[in-house]
């Protein structure tokens, strides 16, 4: 199934310099942009993006970490889009992430883990709507598609 999924360049990845790095594994990997900007994140949105860990007594360094620069939202199309950007993508914990993941080569933490990304089909629905406004996220095809897909992969 083709399927949108959102990837967030942490400040971790965008101070260290990753970026480029990074979206080249998506790309050589053969998914498709089909959104990208950077933004600057505030509380409130930290909020609603981390519901689920706002009364952890670690929230507090969660907001100073995803405060401190700007970040890049990716809305990044594929088959099985979801499940192969977790697996490149690899453990939360960097230094339990495989060798040839994304954090399993850059990250060495658990919080500055260089990397977001949605978890299942319904969490990719809500965080893509809550970083991108409608329009933001476009539906193309890449003159490459025959050659990344069969044919019965597409439906």
């Amino acid at each position: 199934m083709i399927e949108t999924t959102l990837v967030i360049f942490k400040p971790s990845s965008v101070a260290r310099g990753l970026v480029g790095r990074i979206l080249s594994r998506f790309e050589d990997k053969g998914l498709t942009i089909a959104g990208m900007k950077m933004m600057t994140l505030d509380e409130p949105l930290l909020r609603e993006h981390y519901a689920h860990l706002v009364d952890r007594p670690f929230f507090p360094s969660i907001v100073r970490s995803m405060t401190a620069t700007p970040v890049i939202v990716l809305a990044l199309r594929g088959r099985d889009a979801i499940s192969t950007v977790r697996l490149l993508t690899g453990a939360t914990n960097g230094r339990e992430a495989l060798p040839g993941t994304i954090r399993g080569d850059f990250s060495m933490s658990n919080q500055e883990n260089v990397i977001h990304a949605s978890s299942s089909a319904s969490d990719a629905e809500a965080e893509l709507k809550r970083f991108f406004k409608p329009g933001e996220v476009i539906d193309w095809t890449p003159q490459n598609i025959d050659f990344l897909y069969a044919a019965s992969e597409l439906s």
